[in-house]
């Protein structure tokens, strides 16, 4: 078929824009062909561009037979122009579903603008996808599907609400630079060969962490930017070598302050994308209570099932399975209370103890609270101390309780992990584990007061838990060199329903006390000076107090849109191993290009 450009024709309408208001106006369209029926000598074409669908009818009797003969030859995902008037769909025609289900466009003029080769796959079925490796390889039209184009709507609608409440607070939208100096920030950096300057590299930023606190040291007060951060680390659903988040920092605050900006923030995203009120201020809890109740530094807490810490209770009791792990140094005794539990399976509760080991406890013991499982119970705790692990556990008759001691830290996060599949259950059981996000429960809150280091095992030395310049705790300064396991920071991460959105803290500004974390981790002077002396020397000349956040807007995304993989937010995105399948990268440097870098494959 002879195909023809636009020939002076201009779109007067989306295809999602024509109302019945429009009726008995002249209209022209232009689209991709989404679906087309032949009813009978009548075509019936959905039209579709990122607005949405409109309804185009081939009728002999008023647009001849030429534009009909024409539109019969053509397939899905061709691109048209049509013109004709705006007619009402008949009664019996309207589609109630669609904002355009009250009008069609009747067509007397037809302009054949592109043609599509054969599809690898429909791009006008949702309900049977092809897999994620041939949609990525041609994410081109994976991006055309109406319900992945959406989600690039939320996130410019997420963006813009986003610019618009922090520039309401007097935020400068600055830009901090992509070539940057190599410094050791938690993963690995991406790096690029400077050929002016053989030998050497820039990095790729991880965050715009050490720039945004030279601006506030600059005087700048309050930053923010959408920033790229890419970090050459292993992927997973919610990770991707290259990511934006909402970057801010803010001077002379304390953690309250950037919590009510940041709120202000994530209120205007969710009114603005969901029509949703959230309410503030989000709820805070520290690591310790939020490990200690949930299991878990990002706990959902859309359902109960809080812990009960009974350390000294199952430290009495003489069964030593039950008892040495929370006798042991740092040992903790947790239970979780089933309520209604008694009706589980002693087979589905042994699969419950499954789950835990693989998440790293040492076992899980359980009990039905029955009369008739009284004399199992004092076997473990007898008599008055049954009573009183009952009691502690919040337990009545019919439920039952799960219990397991060890390693504080991770003994609670293997019981999380139960707890997070228990929980699975019980949104099901509320409607909210399929809710649309419009109609979801968002339950936010902080978590703060993260330890500072982290020992690492394998080096046999300290790492810090975040990274290297948030600020202690300063009741901890005392204790940096000589206990660094007990520190906390002014650390913490914003979660929403079960899912980290952001992670922040508010900034060491002072150079002694940098310098002695530094030391911690294991940073000669010499060092330090060498990765980080550029921010050391701005300190020196006058650091205003700050702190800040980075909020990953493509996680926000995900959840926006009721999404489980981040990848579905990223236009285009990276697989698993870090491939884009669409325009083959990585992919081999031609031999000259390398020749001019001065680098040599080995």
């Amino acid at each position: 078929m002879e195909l023809e450009d636009l020939g002076g024709w201009k779109r007067s309408h989306t295809c999602g824009e024509l109302r019945r208001a429009d009726a008995g106006k002249t209209a022209t369209l232009m689209g991709f062909l989404h679906r087309m029926r032949d009813h009978g000598g009548v075509l019936f074409v959905d039209l579709r561009d990122r607005h949405g669908l409109t309804q185009v009818v081939f009728r002999p009797e008023s647009g001849g037979r030429e534009p009909l003969a024409r539109a019969a030859q053509i397939g899905n995902e061709w691109v048209i122009a049509v013109r004709g008037p705006v007619n009402p769909r008949p009664a019996e025609s309207l589609n109630p579903d669609l904002p355009t289900g009250e009008v069609e466009l009747d067509v007397r003029e037809l302009r054949v603008l592109s043609s599509a080769a054969p599809l690898p796959f429909q791009v006008n079925d949702d309900s049977n996808l092809a897999s994620e490796d041939l949609r990525l390889k041609y994410r081109f039209l994976d991006l055309r599907r109406p319900e992945l184009s959406r989600v690039f709507e939320i996130k410019h609608r997420a963006a813009m609400a986003a610019r618009r409440a922090l520039s309401e607070q007097g935020f400068l939208e600055i830009e901090t630079p992509i070539l940057v100096k190599p410094t050791p920030e938690g993963a690995r950096d991406y790096v690029v060969p400077s050929r002016v300057h053989p030998g050497k590299f820039y990095a790729l930023p991880q965050s715009p962490q050490l720039y945004k606190q030279v601006l506030m040291i600059s005087g700048m007060d309050r930053y923010f930017q959408l920033a790229r951060c890419l970090r050459d680390e292993d992927l997973r659903a919610d990770r991707q070598p290259e990511h934006t988040q909402i970057d801010l920092e803010m001077s002379f605050v304390t953690e309250d302050d950037v919590f009510a900006a940041v709120e202000r923030v994530y209120v205007a995203i969710w009114k603005e994308c969901l029509g949703v009120d959230l309410a503030t201020p989000f709820p805070r809890l520290t690591f310790h209570e939020a490990m200690s109740r949930f299991g878990s530094d990002k706990p959902d807490m859309r359902f109960g099932l809080e812990f009960s810490i009974v350390t000294d209770v199952l430290a009495k009791s003489p069964i030593n399975v039950v008892a040495n792990g929370a006798k042991a140094k740092d040992g903790v005794g947790v239970a979780l209370a089933l309520p209604g539990g008694a009706e589980i399976s002693g087979t589905q509760l042994r699969k419950f103890e499954d789950v835990v080991k693989e998440a790293g406890a040492g076992g899980l013991s359980f009990f039905k609270v029955l009369d008739s499982e009284r004399a199992r119970m004092e076997k473990i705790f007898p008599g008055a101390l049954c009573d009183e692990f009952l009691k502690r556990c919040g337990v009545k008759n019919g439920d039952a309780v799960v219990f397991t001691s060890g390693p504080w830290e991770r003994t609670l996060k293997a019981l999380g992990v139960l707890r997070t599949m228990l929980g699975r259950t019980e949104l099901e059981r509320l409607g909210l584990l399929d809710a649309p996000p419009e109609k979801q429960t968002w339950r936010f809150l902080w978590v703060r007061e993260f330890p500072l280091f982290e020992w690492n095992p394998d080096r046999k030395g300290w790492d810090a838990r975040h990274h290297l310049f948030t600020m202690p705790n300063p009741e901890h300064l005392a204790i940096l060199e000589s206990d660094p396991g007990a520190v906390h920071a002014q650390l913490y991460d914003v979660v929403a329903n079960g899912v980290e959105l952001g992670s922040g803290s508010i900034r060491i500004h002072r150079p002694d006390i940098q310098e002695r974390v530094m030391k911690v981790v294991g940073f000669t002077p010499d060092q330090l000076h060498e990765k980080f002396g550029f921010l050391i020397d701005a300190y020196r000349f006058g650091s205003p107090p700050h702190g800040g956040i980075g909020m990953g807007i493509d996680r926000i995304v995900m959840l926006l849109t009721g999404r489980d993989n981040i990848r579905d937010a990223i236009a285009f995105p990276k697989t698993a191993s870090a491939m884009s399948l669409m325009d083959g990268c990585p992919s081999e440097v031609d031999a000259a290009t390398l020749r001019e870098l001065g680098i040599r494959i080995g």
